[in-house]
């Protein structure tokens, strides 16, 4: 027997995903045993393996026995940080009324009333609500967390926001990587014109002087910037070490999945109206489309699309929440859902993309799998086999989460 000693060991899992297979596969270990030391995974694979290997004698031991155990999610798209709700608007919109009639009816709409809630809050109450959230999201399995800004459209507010994405990481188990969304509509009092340059000689060098972001977004779609304008805001943001991301093809295509293959982003996001001579462009490049079939569920999006064609074609694919006030949903579990249902995914695709794709749309190679020298992010889902995860609707199958080698949810 081995003379390093271990923290942690998951004992007689049924399943155990490693995700380290191909697209459709999820390199599934059967009656599966894993180690960790220190926050890291040392080990996966038999009993005999680990015993082989590790000292496990003073390890805390969980017995996963009939379970499946699995990655962290990893949540690439999330609003996470804004005011309130617009529970009225979306209650109106779902029985078919006319957005002029919630006008009379004195029910303010879109996203410039999530804004206007969001700037005059309180930071303490902002920390709040977005921890809730957050705490809701880790007990379904969300173990890292994209949070990008958008709801201040002003120097001050956007800078508050990702300061208040930074206090979550700081106070919750979760990992969080900010992305700056100044480019995520226009404010009122302001050109177009202007507003860019504030985004540009204003925003960006302030974020990044305060080391608040790791990424640059932009909402590239009619209504909002070109894709040239996208593309300016995207350079300004590489010059001063910010990553570029896309909203792209949502409502319309005007070029932002192009400009995404061209920048080679970490990724583009959306992709409704995509053509399929730009997928082909796409998946001979390192961006991952993040998608995300929850927001088509809640919005009853006019161009809700079959994914099938994208994953065919080998573009790189990923899952997210898309978590804000028009798609308010903290599980991953069920995007899995409609992913499967509406996307024509199958139940391996939408785990990989979930996990190892959520990663890889974040830049990040430590977590998303289960290997050796990986991050312990880990879940254990109380169910028998892995495709009860999109079997089971509306539910929550998580039993145990693991942030980090540490246990932070267990019931």
């Amino acid at each position: 027997m081995s003379e390093i000693k271990v923290d942690l060991v998951i004992a007689n899992a049924a399943e155990a995903l490693t995700i380290s297979g191909k697209q459709s596969d999820l390199g599934v270990i059967r009656n599966a045993w894993i180690a960790v030391k220190d926050g890291v995974i040392t080990s996966i694979g038999s009993e005999r393996e680990v015993r082989a290997s590790y000292d496990i004698s003073e390890a805390k031991m969980i017995n996963a026995s009939g379970k499946v155990v699995a990655p962290g999610f990893v949540d690439s798209h999330t609003h996470l940080v804004f005011y309130g709700s617009r529970v009225e608007e979306y209650a109106a919109k779902v029985t078919g009324i006319n957005p002029k009639k919630l006008e009379e009816l004195g029910i303010i709409t879109g996203p410039n009333r999530t804004v206007e809630l969001t700037r005059e809050s309180p930071d303490e109450e902002l920390l709040e609500q977005a921890k809730k959230r957050m705490l809701t999201m880790l007990e379904y399995g969300i173990t890292t967390v994209e949070s990008k800004s958008g709801y201040g459209l002003t120097t001050e507010s956007e800078i508050k926001i990702l300061e208040i994405s930074r206090k979550l990481g700081e106070e919750t188990p979760l990992d969080v990587l900010n992305t700056f969304l100044g480019a995520h509509g226009f404010p009122e009092n302001k050109t177009k014109e202007e507003y860019i340059e504030e985004i540009i000689n204003d925003m960006i060098p302030k974020v990044a002087e305060r080391g608040l972001a790791e990424f640059c977004d932009v909402w590239c779609d009619d209504g909002y910037f070109t894709a040239e304008e996208s593309k300016q805001i995207l350079e300004a943001g590489i010059k001063h070490g910010l990553k570029p991301k896309i909203h792209a093809d949502a409502y319309s295509y005007i070029g932002g999945s192009d400009l995404a293959a061209e920048m080679n982003m970490v990724s583009v996001d959306h992709m409704n109206f995509t053509p399929e001579e730009v997928m082909d462009r796409l998946a001979k490049t390192d961006v991952t489309a993040v998608l995300m079939p929850a927001l088509d569920f809640a919005v009853g999006h006019k161009r809700p699309f079959q994914a099938r064609k994208m994953l065919d074609k080998g573009v790189k694919v990923a899952l997210a929440t898309d978590l804000c006030p028009a798609c308010y949903t903290e599980s991953m579990q069920f995007v899995i859902n409609l992913a499967c249902r509406l996307y024509q995914f199958s139940v391996e695709e939408a785990i990989k993309a979930a996990t190892y794709g959520g990663a890889k749309a974040l830049n990040l190679g430590d977590r998303g799998i289960l290997g050796e020298g990986k991050i312990a992010d880990i879940q254990i889902w109380d169910v028998p086999s892995y495709k009860h995860i999109a079997y089971h609707l509306g539910t929550n199958v998580v039993e145990t989460v693991i942030k980090d080698g540490k246990v932070v949810i267990t019931k």
